[in-house]
Parts: structure tokens; C-alpha cells; sequence
């Protein structure tokens, strides 16, 4: 999310500058400012509303779904669309407000130089994450359903791309189809495509069907997409052509992609955004609170100040996430002897009165002050402010199919159910409220549920 916030930032600079240069161009260097002037609009404004025009239309167009397009001459022809657009726009706006005479020549030149601009940007972006990719970075797991030879042949061609960064895990065998020897693993039939969803990290799911099992497409697909997969659906390039999703040849493949949350992706940069503004922030302002905390523990408790455990993330990637320790230092091989003060129904354990924690967590805990040290993930990417409790990693593998979709987005500090239900015993009833948090996701409900945290937290009621 930082990366499209930061290309969105570029493409909108870059048209500013663009727009200036060509101005100072055709105009030249004392005419520039008294030409605008006449237009009634100053340079600078004139050069803002571009390039923030510019911005919107690559938006409009799709231009940052980054992992959607895999050729540049995808990217070329949207760039091409988004530039008939402003274009349009601004002719449409210059005849409403009676600025007929208009230089041509300063709209000629500007309409060439800056998707070529944007072009060139784009075009060294897919060289150095290319380059990234090709050294194992940036990594994506892609799963193929089908073992037939349009699924080798797809897997194949895309392991032939190391600049797609996308690493074959194994295929899923498909009823119908004939039996055939893969290079890869067989990891599963298409019935337990949940179960490796649960076992593997999985981001794409290609559904590479023959036609007698084509009736397995939709709910292969609807089930990915609702875990937050990406769907890649490879087709010879003569059939259909419907535009219900993004399309493009690759390969001699005709490939529609299902990229969960397109039409919310100014929403997740901004909430991405305010992650790393809020939990920078955070850090500085409570340090003093961190660092005494800090020197607390140590000196009552001794080391080690902060607990660390491996937790699941979005899509099943594990990750370290931190708190201050509020327990006695042998607490997670002491659990079989408290399990029965468990006061919550289902797979998760909560105990009011956990012997193991001490005088002093006890007064982190009822702070919540045990939790600032998640900023840090926060600020890593780990996690974000606001999401889904980030589970432990014994209690995914003992997950309902239906719990699993909490994994589609990423983990947070605080959440709905923490706000609505911080004492409710059933299980079930967090994710449900979890999964209310995916599917009515705004930042609007983010921000209410930041402001909600605070009371819930001091009052210990969490309504």
C-alpha cells in the first residue's frame, strides 16, 4: 500500500513538472506566468489540477493494480486510455469555460511528453522489481487447480518469468481430468483446496480447468476470492471476451484476473498511510511510557522485557509480533495446568485470573500498555491499527473453513469485536464480528473504531 501511495505521489509530481516545463517551453521563461494570467488561473494551480487529473485517471483505468498487468504493453495501452481521458476532460472543461483559443500546440506537446513520461516510469519500475524478483524478493505463491496440460503449460510459462515473482507451490487434481505426470507436486484434490489454503501460503489461485470440470470454476474462484486470493483464469485468446474482469494476452494465453478490493484501493493506500503516520506518532509520544515500562520490568521481573510469538498474518504468512511480558518467563509451557480456568468457548484461551501473570502485567494488561510495542509491527507491515486479532498459529490449524476468511486482511491492534464484545466467551461470535469488519471495511469505521478503543479500554467494558 505504501508503494501505490508513493507511485500515486510520482505520477502526480511528474505531471506537475511536466506540465510546468512544457508551459515554460512553449510559452518561454517571462511570458509563462502572464499567458495563465489571462486564463484567469495561475500556473501553479492550473499545473496542480493537472496533475491531479492525471493521477485520477490512472486510477480510473486501473494503472495501480500493480500486480495485475504482467506485460508493459498493458500498461502502455491503459496509459493510452487514461490520456484520452484527461485529454477529453480538458477540452470539455476549456469549451465551458469559453477558452477556445486554447494553444494546440501546448496541449499537443503536453499530451505526448507525459504518457511518455509515465511510460518510461513504469518501465523502469518493471526493471527494478524484476530485478528484486529474479533475487527472490518480493515473492507471490501462486496454486494451480488442474494438472492438465493448459495447467502445466500456464505454471510453466509463468516460472519462465522470474520478473513476475510468482513461485508455482503445486497443483490440485481435478475430477474428470486425465492423469498426467507434473513437475510439480500434487498438493490435494480441488475438495481440499481449503485445507491447503490452511497448511500453505497461498496469494493467487490459478484455475486451469478442462472443459468437463468447468462447472468447478465459480466456486473455485468465489472461494479464493473471498479468502482475499488473487484468481487467474487462463483461456485460449478465441474465447470469450467479456470485460467483467481485467484481461490480457500473456503468453499466448488469454488471462482474466479477479484482484479482491480494486475498487477500494485509494481506501487501503490511505489506511496504510495512516498506519505508518499513526504508529510513527505513536512510538514518539509514548516513549517515555515505553521506556518506563520497560525499566519496570526489568527491574521487578527481570528479563526478558519483551515477549515474543509467532502469530499468523494476512494469508497465512507467520510473522514475530511483540508485546511487553506480563507473564512469568516459563508461562507457555505451564499452559496444560491452567486450561481449565479457560473462560472462553472454542479454540482461543482466556483466563481472568491466570496465575501466571504477574502483579505488574496485571496492571499492563488492564492498561492495555503491554500492547504499544505492536506499533513496531505496525510499522513494519505486519500488522495495521485497525483488524482482526492476529491468531496463534495452533489455533489456524484447527480453524472452521468459514473462520479462515478473518485471514484475508491484514491483522490488527485493535478491532471490532474489541470494541463491541471484549467479553463475549464465544469464539464464533468474534469472528463474526471480525468478518462484519472485512465486509463493511471503510476508513470512516476505522476511525470510529479508534475512538471507540480508548473508552472500551478504560471502562473494561468494550461496548
Amino acid at each position: 500500500m505504501v508503494l501505490r501511495l508513493a507511485l500515486m505521489i510520482a505520477d502526480g509530481l511528474a505531471a506537475i513538472i511536466v506540465f510546468a516545463l512544457v508551459s515554460l517551453v512553449r510559452f518561454g521563461d517571462g511570458d509563462t506566468a502572464q499567458v495563465w494570467g489571462m486564463t484567469g488561473v495561475d500556473t501553479w494551480v492550473a499545473a496542480a489540477l493537472f496533475g491531479i487529473g492525471w493521477v485520477l485517471a490512472l486510477w480510473y483505468v486501473g494503472l495501480y493494480r500493480l500486480r495485475v498487468r504482467w506485460r508493459l504493453l498493458t500498461e502502455a495501452k491503459d496509459i493510452a486510455r487514461a490520456t484520452f481521458l484527461v485529454l477529453a476532460v480538458t477540452l470539455s472543461t476549456l469549451f465551458l469555460v469559453k477558452q477556445e483559443e486554447a494553444s494546440r500546440l501546448f496541449l499537443a506537446i503536453l499530451f505526448v511528453v507525459q504518457p511518455l513520461v509515465t511510460l518510461a516510469g513504469r518501465t523502469y519500475l518493471r526493471y527494478a522489481f524484476g530485478a528484486l524478483r529474479r533475487r527472490g524478493y518480493n515473492t507471490r505463491f501462486m496454486l494451480v487447480a488442474g494438472t492438465g496440460p493448459l495447467a502445466q503449460a500456464f505454471a510453466d510459462r509463468v516460472e519462465a518469468r522470474p520478473t513476475l515473482g510468482i513461485r508455482v507451490i503445486g497443483h490440485l487434481s481435478v475430477p474428470d481430468e486425465l492423469e498426467e505426470a507434473v513437475s510439480r507436486p500434487i498438493l490435494g484434490t480441488i475438495d481440499e483446496i481449503q485445507k491447503v489454503f490452511h497448511s500453505r501460503v497461498v496469494d493467487e489461485v490459478a484455475v486451469c480447468l478442462p472443459a468437463t470440470a468447468a462447472r468447478f470454476l465459480e466456486p473455485i474462484s468465489v472461494l479464493a476470492a473471498d479468502e482475499g486470493k488473487t484468481v487467474r483464469i487462463p483461456l485460449d485468446p478465441i474465447e470469450d471476451r467479456s470485460a467483467s474482469v481485467h484481461q490480457e494476452e500473456f503468453d499466448g494465453f488469454l488471462v482474466r484476473s479477479m484482484v479482491r478490493d480494486d475498487q477500494r484501493v485509494l481506501g487501503l493506500v490511505t489506511k496504510r498511510l495512516i498506519d505508518v503516520v499513526g504508529a510513527s506518532m505513536g512510538l514518539v509520544l509514548a516513549s517515555p511510557v515505553l521506556l518506563g515500562t520497560a525499566l519496570a520490568i526489568r527491574l521487578r521481573e527481570g528479563s526478558s522485557i519483551l515477549f515474543r510469538q509467532t502469530r499468523v498474518g494476512l494469508h497465512g504468512r507467520t510473522f514475530t509480533i511483540y508485546k511487553f511480558r506480563t507473564m512469568v518467563p516459563d508461562a507457555e509451557s505451564r499452559l496444560e495446568e491452567v486450561l481449565h480456568l479457560n473462560q472462553r468457548n472454542g479454540i482461543v484461551f482466556k483466563a481472568i485470573d491466570d496465575p501466571r501473570v504477574t502483579l505488574l502485567g496485571r496492571t499492563l494488561r488492564a492498561t492495555s500498555i503491554d500492547e504499544l510495542p505492536q506499533l513496531w509491527n505496525v510499522l513494519r507491515g505486519d500488522m495495521s491499527l485497525v483488524g482482526p486479532r492476529p491468531p496463534l498459529v495452533g489455533e489456524v490449524a484447527v480453524y472452521d473453513v468459514w473462520h479462515r476468511r478473518r485471514l484475508s486482511m491484514k491483522p490488527g491492534i485493535t478491532g471490532l469485536w474489541q470494541v463491541e464484545a471484549r467479553h463475549e466467551p464465544e469464539f464464533d461470535r468474534w469472528v463474526e464480528r471480525d468478518l462484519a469488519y472485512i465486509d463493511r471495511w471503510s476508513l470512516m469505521l476505522d476511525l470510529k473504531i479508534l475512538a471507540r478503543t480508548v473508552p472500551a479500554v478504560v471502562t473494561r467494558t468494550g461496548k
